[in-house]
């Protein structure tokens, strides 16, 4: 079955989402807000630009046209963005700090800013009658539009791909001698070139991309470590972390191999991680707030015995950035909702030992839960085997 042609958000969406913003400002009783989070700017403007040290920024008044603040250099790329006018300043960080001259463009006596640095705190609130720091931005990105869903839907499924080819081709790479470095490379030069040639034209100017961490034996049990000239050997599991972004909207997918047949210790850590997978699942179909998720989600791992191998939190929101709010984490009391992107992602970490992690990309509905990557439903843990 042929399925529809995907393209990016048009202008209409960016036009609507500044809309929101400007009646959420008005609601709070502000002139307009200044968006400086690089991911705001990207969301409320459909631009993916470089994000560095000279500061972006978006005024959006409650009545009037938005304005694109950006660096000279940056001057020919902010002009193709619709519906903003465009300003630039000199260079960073200027004689006068580029978000201080931001604020006296806007004109603003009662001004909303989503980020700012300490060090212009002060210089800012002089500046203004009412200087208002919440980000008004995050609550409109956390649930998410069927637009937008499209494009997270779509990146999950390339993210399978990567996963598809490391299952297929991974023993073969290994049994010549290949390397954590070689197997990331060919799984991910695979499902890139697939993406490309269904995606790219028509996503030209947007983020699109696959990005991946392979890591095998003792060295799995370090979640952000480097990825090396390694031959995972028998027996030893393999991480494969995935990351996905199309038309600038990510999602995720990842599972642990095992080189060879799972010894049954091997098969315990694996369904402690399926355990924590449904835990998950059905703690977002609830409802329950993000930190009462994590809590419930990392109970299975804990029930089986794994508890001091817990090195991080259950997930994380996804959308315009890989990571971003709300967090499935102690401390995040926003409750799941329909609309919300979360990575599940179980892990159990022995250092020394070995390590193991899943990735799942969630999308909360109204009815039920949808699992968005599908590879870990259609390869259950005791087909992960790259036999050597």
């Amino acid at each position: 079955m042929t399925m529809p042609a995907l393209a990016p958000l048009a202008p209409a969406f960016r036009a609507m989402v500044r809309d929101r913003l400007r009646a959420r400002a008005a609601a709070a009783g502000l002139d307009g807000l200044l968006v400086l989070g690089p991911g705001n700017v990207t969301y409320a403007t459909g631009w993916h630009f470089s994000a560095n040290e000279r500061p972006m920024g978006l005024w959006i008044p409650v009545d009037g046209e938005a304005r694109l603040f950006v660096p000279h250099l940056e001057l020919e790329n902010a002009l193709d963005v619709p519906g903003v006018r465009v300003a630039t300043y000199d260079e960073f960080p200027g004689e006068v700090p580029p978000v201080l001259w931001m604020i006296g463009e806007t004109g603003a006596r009662r001004l909303g800013i989503d980020a700012l640095e300490a060090r212009l705190l002060e210089a800012a609130r002089a500046s203004v009658a009412h200087l208002d720091l919440a980000d008004h931005v995050r609550p409109e990105r956390v649930v998410k539009h069927d637009a937008e869903l499209a494009l997270i839907r779509e990146a999950a499924r390339f993210a399978d791909r990567v996963l598809e080819r490391l299952l297929a081709s991974g023993a073969d790479i290994i049994r010549q001698g290949g390397t954590e470095l070689d197997l990331m490379a060919d799984a991910t030069g695979h499902a890139r070139a697939a993406l490309m040639a269904r995606h790219g034209q028509a996503f030209q100017g947007t983020k699109v991309g696959i990005t991946a961490s392979v890591h095998s034996g003792p060295r799995a049990a370090l979640p952000h470590g480097a990825v090396l000239a390694r031959q995972p050997a028998p027996g030893e599991p393999v991480i494969a972390g995935i990351g996905c972004s199309l038309g600038g909207y990510h999602a995720e997918s990842g599972a642990t191999f095992v080189c060879g047949a799972p010894t049954a210790e091997q098969r315990r850590v694996m369904q402690a991680m399926d355990d924590a997978n449904r835990a998950t699942i059905e703690a977002l179909a609830h409802g329950h707030a993000c930190a009462g998720v994590n809590t419930a989600a990392l109970a299975p791992i804990r029930a089986a015995g794994f508890g001091a191998a817990i090195r991080h939190r259950i997930g994380h929101g996804m959308g315009v950035e890989g990571h971003e709010a709300p967090w499935l984490a102690p401390g995040d009391a926003t409750a799941a909702a329909p609309g919300m992107v979360f990575s599940c992602e179980p892990g159990i970490y022995r250092p020394g030992l070995d390590g193991w992690r899943t990735i799942e990309t969630l999308i909360v509905g109204t009815a039920a839960v949808e699992v968005a990557s599908r590879f870990q439903s259609t390869h259950p843990p005791e087909t992960r085997m790259l036999p050597l």
